[in-house]
């Protein structure tokens, strides 16, 4: 085999552990609360499970806090979610950023 062919093969086989992966990931759970009033549950592939508010903070005076809330907790799950497939990436490829193919 040459080494071309062996490259190939290596590639292939990096994408199909990357797809495995990213298959995995998309099916954890990615939960963030935030300020002891919201809670918000995504999975890997970012659609969002359950938005939990705690009943407490419910009234008319509080509305514009709790969609901030709301929006940094998502934001951070987001984040947490695009950092995850940054680091599984990186374990796979072995390379931090753009894939090799």
């Amino acid at each position: 085999m040459n080494q071309m062919q062996q490259m190939l093969m290596q590639a292939q086989k990096m994408q199909r552990e990357l797809v495995k992966a990213h298959t995995a990931l998309d099916q954890q759970d990615f939960v963030v609360k935030k300020a002891g009033i919201v809670e918000v549950s995504l999975k890997g592939d970012r659609t969002i499970t359950s938005i939990k508010i705690d009943q407490g903070a419910l009234s008319a005076d509080n509305k514009e806090m709790i969609e901030e809330t709301l929006q940094m907790a998502i934001n951070e799950a987001l984040e947490q979610i695009k950092k995850a497939n940054e680091e599984l990436d990186e374990k796979v490829t072995g390379q931090k950023g753009a894939l090799p193919f």
